[in-house]
């Protein structure tokens, strides 16, 4: 999500802390809408990234340097002019719009002591870092916006600075319990989009926080409140702005599993049972929330392409199977056939010449059946013919039934690659997953002459857990990982896990000769289930053994396993708390 205005007001109180009276040392323009000024300040040195991407706007404090151009930008030449050894007097933001305001003191050519304005507007595609003298008059930005581009504002040299009132908002500093009744309820749509559209800095997601705490739905009609309900949903909204008015930030981020869903600084009740990791900084949250969804995104966008093969083939599997299945239905009549053929060789002996039919005791069933003739032909003959289309029926069953087991592994092997497909965090994990793509026929191999084509060095290693009682359990990213942990990092008295009849990963736990407690069972099921095809589900089984009662059947693909000795577990796949090793 981007910043909004709570998230903002937590910003500016961190770097206010840190940052007012440093002096700015060095100032680079590493990308074409991005800054990094190192600021000194309290004998410590901070590098504050300003970004007014378009789709990314951000400004938080790093320990990441970037590497600049060899030859700085305009707008990067005129801030060292101006700023260079210029000292940070105060950073304030304007009620809770998604505007920063660095007012920096700094000595012209003359040494006479000089004011300036660094404005900072994290709006979306509006996003803009403008450089302002004393008077709020515009010196340059870091993008320019002609009448052209916006007929609300121009930035361009010489015109003077204002924030464009492009919206009617109330400020929620002020918002009196009036006002929030006749501005915001009196609208006619869904009460958390009349609260976000109604305020300033409020996010969609503050106005859906504001109505789950007020137990109240954020989808419901603004005309459904009653009196009681308007005030309760009030003093909700209230108690959250005294919170950000009083400094009282809670930074935190929503995750599901590994994947980070959103973040606030303030707590968000409405996820349920996600997991909220509390930051002790707005800054470091930032950077850890960013860096995720990048890496996230990219790992997408470069496994798309596996993807697509994937889906394809279990596509036609599904086909397949499907028809393999409608196939074998039809061979279900064979055994008539059969008991026709033995009929007629029994009683067909006294049959009229030219007979259509007999009726004779199915000695089987002791039931009398009547068994169609053809005419031209003597009983011998309809005799032979039955047991030709028994035969030919048994054989067509004999092989579909072969056939199906070969799709239903197929199947189970596709959607194996599916599921590590969407484990897969770095680009490590994806070399063995292209490798068995290629080995089993739906890649092709790329042949590049004179290079020798040798494999990729496998880098990924299996996710690593301590369970609450010190045991290492070991988590496969994929079938060749989970086939080495099975086979050959596990000995016979370590245990398996295994989600119950789907695609997932194998967990491996080492006992070192000891019985594992029920917690580290609980937790190792945990882990199984989340690395799983049923990782959104409420409830999963797991079975799991010891590792000497799985076995490989033979020609095998890589990570398939049987095994007959087994115990279950209802689990909830959710392994919050279970601390993971960084290998």
């Amino acid at each position: 999500m981007a910043l909004d205005g709570l998230v903002i007001a937590n910003v500016v109180y961190e770097l206010n802390e840190k940052l007012v009276n440093g002096r700015i040392n060095k100032i680079a323009q590493p990308e074409d809408d991005e800054l990094i000024l190192t600021i000194k300040n309290n004998k410590e040195q901070y590098r504050l990234l300003l970004s007014a991407g378009a789709s990314l706007p951000l400004i938080y404090l790093t320990e990441e340097n970037k590497q600049s151009p060899l030859t700085a930008p305009n707008f990067c030449m005129l801030l060292r002019k101006h700023l260079n050894s210029a000292k940070i007097l105060s950073i304030t933001q304007p009620g809770l719009e998604r505007i920063i305001n660095i007012e920096i003191e700094h000595l012209n050519e003359l040494g006479d002591v000089c004011m300036k304005h660094l404005m900072i507007e994290l709006m979306g595609k509006h996003s803009n870092i403008i450089f302002c003298d004393e008077n709020k008059v515009i010196v340059d930005s870091i993008k320019h916006i002609s009448g052209l581009v916006s007929s609300v504002r121009e930035v361009l040299p010489g015109r003077h600075y204002f924030i464009p009132q492009t919206q009617d908002k109330l400020n929620p500093f002020d918002l009196s319990y009036e006002q929030f009744k006749e501005v915001v309820i009196s609208k006619p749509m869904p009460i958390g989009k009349a609260i976000y559209t109604s305020l300033t800095g409020i996010s969609p997601l503050i106005g859906t926080e504001v109505c789950h705490r007020a137990a109240i739905d954020a989808e419901s009609s603004c005309s459904a409140l009653n009196d009681i309900e308007m005030l309760h949903l009030y003093k909700n909204l209230e108690r959250l702005i005294e919170d950000i008015k009083g400094n009282k930030y809670k930074p935190n981020i929503v995750y599901d599993g590994n994947e980070p869903i959103e973040f606030s600084s303030t707590t968000l009740t409405c996820y349920g049972n996600l997991v909220a990791k509390p930051f002790d900084s707005i800054s470091e949250l930032l950077e850890t929330y960013y860096s995720l969804k990048n890496v996230i995104t990219r790992i997408r966008q470069k496994t798309s392409d596996y993807r697509r093969v994937v889906s394809n083939g279990l596509d036609r599997a599904r086909k397949k199977y499907d028809l393999q299945l409608k196939q074998l239905k039809d061979t279900e009549k064979r055994d008539k056939y059969k008991v026709y053929g033995e009929l007629i060789n029994a009683y067909g002996y006294n049959l009229e010449e030219s007979a259509k039919s007999l009726t004779a005791l199915n000695y089987y069933t002791n039931e009398e059946i009547t068994i169609p003739l053809d005419p031209t032909l003597s009983p011998g003959e309809n005799a032979k013919k039955y047991f030709e289309k028994y035969n030919k029926l048994k054989r067509t069953y004999e092989a579909l039934s072969q056939f199906i087991e070969e799709t239903k592994e197929e199947l189970s092997h596709l959607e194996s690659i599916s599921n590590s497909l969407d484990i897969a965090l770095q680009e490590e994990d994806l070399i063995q997953l292209k490798e068995e793509l290629m080995e089993y026929g739906y890649l092709k191999r790329k042949f590049v002459a004179g290079k020798g084509n040798k494999k990729q060095k496998v880098l990924s290693k299996p996710f690593h857990y301590i369970s609450s009682d010190g045991y290492h359990m070991y988590v496969g990213k994929n079938n060749y990982q989970n086939e080495e942990l099975t086979f050959k990092i596990a000995t016979g008295n370590d245990w398996w896990f295994h989600a119950k009849g789907m695609a997932g990963s194998h967990v491996i736990v080492k006992t070192n000769g000891e019985e594992l407690p029920d917690t580290t069972f609980e937790e190792a099921g945990k882990l199984a289930g989340f690395y799983s095809k049923a990782r959104g589900t409420d409830k999963v089984e797991i079975d799991y053994t010891q590792k000497k009662n799985v076995k490989k059947p033979s020609g095998g693909k890589p990570g398939f396993v049987v095994y007959y000795t087994n115990y279950s577990l209802m689990i909830t796949p959710d392994i919050t708390g279970i601390v993971q090793v960084k290998d």
